[in-house]
């Protein structure tokens, strides 16, 4: 007698069939846009956020308390110099700009569920723009800034308005681009979509024959 060519232990060869089903590809990002798409995504809120400063600017100028200011005839002053005015002004101007800066990153996360780093650097970017327009549109649309010009012009001893400026212009251009960050960060982990964990099959246990 001839041994067999299979020692009896040995478990018989497969065939194709019986290998375990290959590993399924990791899944693709559903909805995720082009880089060119995102790019354009970008200039949009980088370029509508510019534009939403001048909204900024108009509600800075009717919301910041004014500073009053007379004259005497040789010099001006201030009308109340206990008054708190002057600070009140950059308040408003950062607290209006953090309310934007939240708006425009819920805004964007809603339109771009999908957006990445470039929709965020476009907030940022477009935020301080926003800012720097919305000063320029605030300073130049309120009390002029000729001083003695205008205190002569309205005479001695009549109250008139001091120009409308910010004392801590550089934090204030933070404010929105901090906020919007910020705020679309928090919104991005809360609400934003998340890739689905994979599902590996369990590997398929194959019992020898019995001898």
């Amino acid at each position: 007698m001839t041994a067999p060519l299979t020692p009896p232990h040995q478990p018989p060869p497969h065939d194709s069939d019986g290998w375990p089903a290959p590993y399924p590809p990791l899944p693709e990002s559903d909805g995720a846009p082009s880089v060119a798409t995102e790019l354009r995504q970008a200039s949009v809120v980088a370029a509508v956020s510019t534009v939403a400063g001048v909204a900024l600017g108009l509600l800075w100028l009717w919301l910041a308390p004014r500073v009053p200011l007379i004259s005497d005839g040789k010099a001006v002053f201030l009308r109340h110099s206990e008054g708190e005015s002057a600070i009140g002004a950059d308040g408003t101007f950062v607290l209006l700009a953090l309310a934007f800066g939240a708006v425009a990153a819920g805004l964007v996360l809603l339109f771009h569920r999908h957006g990445g780093v470039a929709l965020v650097l476009a907030l940022a970017v477009g935020g301080v723009l926003g800012s720097l327009l919305g000063w320029g549109v605030g300073t130049f649309l309120g009390p002029t800034h000729d001083v003695v010009g205008h205190a002569k012009a309205v005479g001695v001893n009549v109250e008139f308005d001091a120009p409308l400026k910010l004392e801590m212009w550089a934090g204030a251009m933070l404010a929105w681009p901090i906020a919007a960050m910020i705020v679309h960060l928090a919104l991005t982990a809360l609400f934003g979509p998340h890739d689905p964990e994979p599902e590996w099959p369990a590997p398929e246990t194959h019992t020898p024959p019995a001898p």
